[in-house]
């Protein structure tokens, strides 16, 4: 009797160590890319961003000769957003809209201009899309070549769903260094093979409670990304809290 105890005994710890092994197999590998997408968000201040009553910045970029500017203020508890850009001479065009109105259908001229504040805030945002966005697939790799050279950092891709957004079946590759700060990234336009844009992050710098790059290059300065007049404002509070350069 004793030893049938013993023998249910071994039997019993041996089934525990594969139930724990098949579990700590499938930590391994489908941990990863959540657990490093949870720590990029936090890293830029997604933890906080419920005290956030509204973020104001302009979106700068330049190609070769060419540059644009577009200034924004987003409320993101109304999701209403303000829109102003500078027309040739001294035409300044502005417009106020909630994003539920463009759920609902809108005029052609409001979606366009939707559809660059979506594209200017990932610029900006991105960290907490990664939170934000939902039905997106995560693939992670320790340790790969930077997209514009040298060096290697852990690599994030985020797939997204093939019928979601002005621009579906999107690809991002977030290179993040130890202390999940993204130092390059990739977009993909619809999932393509090679990069549509790669460009560095640089400039980081508190905007009161978040963490925000100012100024992304591209490779061989084909191209740049910066913010200006970048500041946010707290629920409760009149002031606009500029960016802190980390020391």
């Amino acid at each position: 009797m004793k030893r049938f105890i013993v023998n249910l005994m071994l039997y019993m710890m041996a089934i525990g160590l594969i139930i724990t092994g098949c579990r700590a197999s499938l930590k391994t590998e489908s941990s990863p890319p959540a657990d490093t997408a949870e720590h990029i968000a936090r890293a830029y201040g997604i933890d906080q961003f419920e005290k956030i009553d509204a973020v104001r910045y302009t979106f700068n970029v330049q190609v070769k000769s060419r540059q644009i500017r577009r200034a924004w203020v987003w409320e993101p508890d109304s999701d209403r957003i303000t829109y102003s850009v500078q027309k040739k001479g001294d035409e300044k065009v502005s417009r106020t809209y909630l994003r539920s109105r463009i759920k609902a259908g809108a005029p052609e001229d409001l979606v366009e201009i939707d559809r660059r504040f979506i594209n200017d805030q990932y610029w900006l945002l991105y960290p907490f899309h990664l939170k934000w966005d939902s039905d997106i697939r995560l693939t992670f790799e320790t340790q790969q070549p930077l997209p514009i050279p040298p060096g290697k950092a852990d690599r994030l891709v985020i797939h997204y769903p093939p019928v979601i957004g002005y621009t579906p079946g999107d690809a991002y590759e977030l290179y993040v260094d130890q202390d999940y700060r993204i130092k390059q990234w990739v977009y993909r336009k619809a999932g393509a093979p090679t990069p549509t844009r790669a460009a560095t992050w640089e400039n980081h710098a508190r905007v009161g409670p978040l963490v925000l790059s100012l100024d992304r290059h591209g490779p061989g300065d084909t191209f740049r990304v910066w913010f200006t007049d970048v500041a946010v404002k707290l629920k409760n509070s009149d002031e606009w809290i500029k960016p802190v350069p980390f020391e």
